[in-house]
């Protein structure tokens, strides 16, 4: 590797001594918490699923990077905090890369460049990133060892900016920026589906058809789960609700207002503003009634949360088909589908799903599923791993800094690959419970396989 470097940078003297640095330290990493990260994929078989979802047309013979190991790279660089490819450059070097991606460190080469990468995002075909999806599910149901008694699958749309002229780039009037409209579906932390789409759409384009695989695979699996969506008002078709109605789905979903329902909802409005008036705090009356806009069906059930503040009325409608009390399911449930926001940020602010910057639309929808793969791989750490400690709840940004970015030394032998992290790392008592608990859950494994 060519190295610009300069031979010795110099820095402030520390009284009578010199403080310099140089880059010659030989095989050290900042990523030693991808040691972690390989003990969860050994557990998942994440990567060898993929690896099998995707065609090799090279030549075997003249093949240096098995695709599996390249997967097994570019994942956990996204997982450690490489957004890049042409962080790969210097990163292929990386010893703790290498180990993740099956590669001894003391061997030659080192791992794939960044052109090897680019042809692997390249060369994949719709059928493949079809494929490649259906592992989240896979992945979703492996998650659960007992069947579930019910499931709630959050739906929600992003915006994505694109990074220029790139296949599919339109300009979205909601967002005032050009951009792609991802759809993601979430089910408490676990993530299903990652689909990107151009924003010339619809928020709720392709969420039926999505939904109806989804559907077919959780009950093949698990034929008696009961199954509920939730989604936001972009959500709200009839066509949608329709669907789930023939097939014994749930639907809580928000609906826009309009003069309409807040007529049908006048006396609970008006309820809450003689309260407030009353006691000059603010007020939430609830109730529901039957509805019909009118391009749906058939009528269905509103729920109305009729809110009233010093800042003036501010009702709420959520249409469902599912029974309850209008504010348990109004409170209890749809309010919760903030959590599927958060879902999102880590899949975008943390794991770069938003860094869709090449040209072909099927490139960026596998570098999507590249991020939501780390995801998956970041979330099983957090339910294998991390349930009791300190960071049971945190979101990825937080466990990578606090678990992953660890300093080591690393030694390789003939027999051995030695880590020596950092002595003065602050928690050295959480990786060493976190390593134990993977090693317990490797050992159970072992023994059930």
């Amino acid at each position: 590797m060519t190295d610009c470097s300069p031979a010795t940078l110099t820095f402030s003297s520390l009284g009578p001594k010199h403080v310099v640095a140089d880059f010659q330290g030989g095989q050290l990493t900042t990523d030693a918490g991808a040691l972690l990260l390989r003990e969860v994929e050994l557990r998942l078989g994440l990567f060898r699923a993929i690896d099998r979802c995707l065609p090799d047309p090279r030549s075997p013979e003249l093949i240096t990077h098995e695709q599996q190991g390249l997967l097994a790279q570019r994942i956990t660089a996204l997982a450690l905090g490489y957004e890049d490819l042409n962080d790969h450059l210097t990163l292929r070097h990386d010893p703790a890369l290498q180990l993740t991606a099956g590669r001894d460190p003391a061997a030659e080469p080192p791992l794939a460049s960044p052109a090897t990468l680019c042809r692997l995002e390249n060369r994949v075909d719709r059928r493949a990133l079809v494929q490649f999806a259906a592992v989240l599910v896979d992945q979703f149901l492996a998650a659960h060892p007992r069947p579930p008694e019910s499931l709630i699958l959050d739906l929600d749309a992003t915006d994505d900016p694109v990074h220029g002229h790139q296949e599919g780039r339109f300009f979205h009037g909601y967002y005032d920026h050009y951009c792609f409209l991802p759809l993601y579906v979430t089910c408490g932390d676990e993530l299903l589906a990652a689909y990107l789409r151009p924003s010339k759409i619809d928020a709720s384009k392709h969420a039926r058809a999505i939904l109806k695989l989804l559907v077919r695979r959780l009950r093949a699996a698990w034929p008696h789960v009961r199954i509920t969506i939730r989604a936001d008002s972009g959500f709200c078709r009839w066509r949608l609700m329709r669907w789930c109605d023939s097939h014994g789905v749930g639907y809580i979903l928000g609906i826009a207002r309009n003069p309409v329902l807040e007529r049908l909802a006048r006396d609970e409005i008006d309820r809450a503003e003689r309260q407030f008036l009353r006691t000059q705090q603010p007020q939430r009356i609830f109730g529901s009634f039957a509805y019909a806009a009118g391009s749906w069906d058939r009528p269905r059930r509103v729920i109305v949360k009729a809110e009233h503040t010093a800042q003036g009325a501010n009702p709420r409608f959520v249409v469902v088909n599912v029974p309850g009390d209008p504010r348990e399911l109004y409170e209890r449930v749809y309010c919760q589908r903030g959590e599927a926001e958060n879902r999102i940020k880590e899949q975008q602010m943390d794991l770069f799903a938003d860094r869709t910057s090449c040209h072909r639309f099927l490139a960026n929808q596998f570098r999507v599923l590249l991020s939501a793969a780390a995801y998956v791989l970041m979330q099983a750490l957090r339910r294998v791993a991390l349930p009791g400690t300190e960071l049971a709840e945190a979101q990825v940004g937080t466990i990578r800094l606090r678990l992953l970015k660890v300093a080591a030394r690393v030694v390789v032998s003939v027999r051995r690959v030695v880590f020596h992290l950092s002595s003065s790392y602050p928690y050295r008592a959480l990786f060493v419970r976190v390593a134990q608990r993977l090693s317990q859950a490797r050992a159970v494994v072992i023994a059930s396989g």
